[in-house]
């Protein structure tokens, strides 16, 4: 409801008995009119809800429609929704009509997200919002004009406050380490309204800590001490959600368990080279004995090297 006051200001005269004027003057009053957004007089108003609900990653319809005075109006219509403010709010759809036959064509569409759904020729302004995001959480303000020569334009002022809501979601769950050298768990969840978030775990019994920040709420669980898995639940009234990580310490072994364990690996690795040593030279003189058993043409000298200390040139022959 809106108050506007104006001053009225009227000539009065003051007559008395046998039609005598006592006195002339200016007489101001004060008036206050109250409006409600929505009814005009003039035959324009816009009606829509104060506020609307949806759920994140999915679509909410925002509804809005309006009355004019004009019985038939068959020229260039526009569509426009604003956030934040009326007027001056940056604009997320518009759409044109030309026509009444004509489909109101997207002009603006921020993100691709916002889909006319109503129809301006019936008076209705509706839109749907796709794949609602936290940053969709806003004020919307409808818009029509009609353009020519009446040029009319009429828009909401209070608008449709967005609530959004949504089921908890781990967001992350970590171990880390501490400066003293101690462990810790860290659970961050999401959800509207904020989740409450509970550890479990083995022999339970670490103290906790809890920090939130807009839609996300984060519970540390401090001093690690017992191996084994550990869970993070968030529960709100849409929902619960959980999420684990395993926490396992490894024990240092003593000094002469380590060198053994050294050793052990380093007489390995020496014994898996001699055995390849060994294969090597067994193949490569296994080889140039098939290649001399079988030759189909004469060896070169390059395959003699491996046999030379064998093969022994023979004694010419003396002429009987």
């Amino acid at each position: 409801r809106e108050r506007y006051i104006f001053f009225v200001s009227c000539n009065a005269s003051v007559w008395g008995t046998h039609g005598v004027v006592l006195g002339k003057g200016t007489v101001y009053a004060e008036v206050t009119v109250s409006l409600v957004p929505g009814l005009q007089s003039n035959g324009w108003s816009i009606h829509v809800p104060s506020e609307a609900t949806g759920e994140i990653g999915q679509a909410v319809v925002l509804p809005c429609t309006f009355t004019h005075p004009h019985k038939t109006y068959d020229r260039t219509l526009t569509t426009i929704w604003r956030i934040k403010e009326p007027y001056d709010g940056m604009v997320v759809f518009k759409c044109i009509t030309h026509s009444s036959s004509d489909l109101c064509k997207t002009a603006v569409s921020y993100k691709n997200k916002y889909k006319l759904i109503g129809n301006p020729r019936h008076n209705n302004l509706s839109i749907k919002i796709d794949n609602l995001t936290w940053s969709d959480s806003n004020r919307y303000f409808c818009r029509v004009e009609f353009s020519g020569d009446l040029h009319d334009k009429y828009e909401s002022r209070t608008g449709i406050r967005l609530h959004l809501i949504a089921a908890p979601r781990i967001v992350n769950i970590t171990i880390g380490s501490n400066q003293d050298h101690t462990f810790r768990a860290q659970c961050t969840a999401e959800g509207e309204p904020l989740p409450s978030l509970t550890w479990t775990g083995p022999l339970f019994s670490n103290a906790t800590s809890a920090a939130s920040l807009n839609h996300q709420i984060t519970k540390e669980l401090h001093y690690l001490t017992h191996d084994g898995k550990y869970t993070c639940t968030a529960v709100n009234s849409h929902g619960r959600a959980e999420g684990a990580v395993y926490f396992y310490k490894f024990k240092a072994a003593s000094g002469s368990l380590i060198l053994i364990l050294m050793f052990v690996a380093l007489g390995i690795k020496v014994l898996a080279l001699l055995v390849i040593l060994g294969i090597a030279v067994f193949w490569r003189a296994g080889m140039c004995r098939y290649l001399f058993a079988f030759r189909p043409f004469p060896v070169s000298a390059s395959l003699l090297c491996c046999t030379k200390a064998r093969i022994r040139p023979r004694s010419p022959q003396l002429p009987v």
